[in-house]
C-alpha cells in the first residue's frame, strides 16, 4: 500500500530509458558531483510512480554531497498498473535497471583509479516485497503458468538491499472488513472477489481475468485500477497463512516454515553482498494495530541470519512518529539511518 505525495514540488535531474517503454529518473544538481560511482535504486510501493514518496527529493538532497546517485524506478506495475502486473515482472524490470546503471557508471567513472561501483535497492511499501522476491526467488526465475513476455533474465548481485514500511497486503484487507462502518458490504465483495477470482483467473487464451472494478473499489482499492484475478488472489491471499501466495511475504502470522523459505533463502540465492536493513514505521496506518512490529521484526532477523545473512542492527529499526510513507515525522531519523547503511557497504 502507499499514498501519494503533496504537488508542488520540482527536481533537477536526467530521465534515462533503461529498458524499452521504462525509465528511471537520477536526481542530480548543480553542485553535485556528476561522476558518482555508486547507485541507490528506490522502487516504490503501489499506486507509486516518479517522486510520489514524500522523502525521496530529501533523501536525494542528503546524498547530493556523497558518491552515491539516487534513481527513482519506473515500472510496468507502477501508478495504476500494479493490478495486472507481478512480483516477478517488477524484479525482471529491476534487474534490468541494475544492468543499465552498471554499465552507466561504468562508462561515467573512467580512468585506472575508479572506485568500483556499489548497487544499493530500496524498496518502499509493496516495493519492499519486490526488494525480498529479488534476493530469495528463483535466479532465473520459473517460468509462469502463462507466458507473459518476461525475458527470465539472470538476477544480477547487489551490494545494499533496503525494505522501508513492509506491511501485508492481506493484514490491511483484513483489517479493513473488520472496521469498516459497512462491514456488511465489504465483507460481502470481499467474498464475492475471491470466489470469482477462483473461479476465471485466466480468460481460455491465457489472459488474466479482471475482476469487476466497483467491487475492488468497496476494498479501498483505487476504483480506476484495473485488478486481475490473479494478482488479487496474490494481494489478498485468503488461504493464508497454511498457503500463502507470492505477495504474502510480511504478515504477522506466517509460520516460521515460511520465513525459512523467503527471508531465510537469502543467503542461499547469494544476491546479497552486504547485511540487510529493514526500516519500519512507527505510526504506520496501513499496519494493523494487534501487530507487534518489533516482535516481527525480530523473527524476520532470526530467519535472515539463520540463512547466513547479517542483519544490519546499527541502520534497521522503527522509526519513531513515521507514517506509512513517512510524510513528515521521522524524515530526518529515516534518511539518517539510510545513510549510515549506505556508508557501511
Amino acid at each position: 500500500m502507499s499514498t501519494v505525495a503533496s504537488l508542488g514540488s520540482s527536481n533537477s535531474g536526467v530521465l534515462h530509458e533503461y529498458a524499452p517503454r521504462l525509465v528511471a529518473f537520477e536526481f542530480t544538481s548543480p553542485t553535485s558531483n556528476s561522476k558518482k560511482p555508486h547507485s541507490l535504486i528506490f522502487v516504490g510501493g503501489l499506486t507509486d510512480g516518479l517522486c510520489t514518496v514524500p522523502y525521496v527529493s530529501k533523501l536525494a538532497k542528503a546524498l547530493e554531497n556523497t558518491e552515491w546517485s539516487l534513481f527513482s524506478l519506473l515500472l510496468t506495475s507502477s501508478y495504476n498498473g500494479f493490478g495486472t502486473s507481478s512480483l516477478d515482472k517488477d524484479v525482471e524490470e529491476i534487474s534490468k535497471c541494475v544492468h543499465f546503471v552498471k554499465e552507466l557508471k561504468a562508462d561515467q567513472v573512467a580512468g585506472p583509479s575508479k572506485i568500483a561501483g556499489k548497487i544499493a535497492v530500496m524498496g518502499h511499501s509493496t516495493g519492499s516485497q519486490d526488494v525480498l522476491h529479488y534476493l530469495y526467488a528463483p535466479n532465473p526465475l520459473s517460468k509462469p503458468e502463462f507466458d507473459v513476455g518476461l525475458d527470465y533474465v539472470v538476477r544480477p548481485k547487489i551490494d545494499g538491499a533496503i525494505m522501508q514500511a513492509a506491511v501485508s497486503d492481506r493484514e490491511v484487507i483484513l483489517d479493513a472488513l473488520k472496521s469498516a462502518n459497512h462491514q456488511g458490504e465489504v465483507t460481502g465483495a470481499y467474498k464475492q472477489l475471491v470466489n470469482l477470482a477462483k473461479t476465471m483467473p485466466w480468460t481460455h487464451n491465457g489472459k488474466d481475468a479482471i475482476l469487476p472494478m466497483d467491487l475492488t473499489a468497496v476494498l479501498g482499492l483505487p476504483g480506476d485500477a484495473p485488478l486481475s484475478a490473479r494478482r488479487f488472489l496474490s494481494l489478498a491471499s485468503p488461504d493464508s497463512p497454511d498457503s500463502p501466495s507470492e505477495d504474502d511475504l510480511f504478515s504477522s502470522d506466517l509460520s516460521d516454515k515460511r520465513l525459512e523459505q523467503t527471508f531465510g533463502k537469502i543467503g542461499t540465492r547469494g544476491l546479497l553482498g552486504s547485511k540487510l536493513c529493514v526500516l519500519q514505521s512507527a505510526n504506520d496506518e496501513f499496519c494493523p494495530s494487534w501487530i507487534d512490529k518489533e516482535a516481527l521484526m525480530e523473527r524476520w532477523k532470526s530467519a535472515t541470519e539463520a540463512g547466513g545473512i547479517e542483519w544490519d542492527t546499527e541502520a534497521s529499526g522503527i522509526v519513531p512518529g513515521a507514517s506509512h510513507n513517512v510524510q513528515d515525522l521521522g524524515q530526518e531519523d529515516l534518511i539518517e539511518r539510510i545513510l549510515r547503511y549506505l556508508s557501511g557497504l
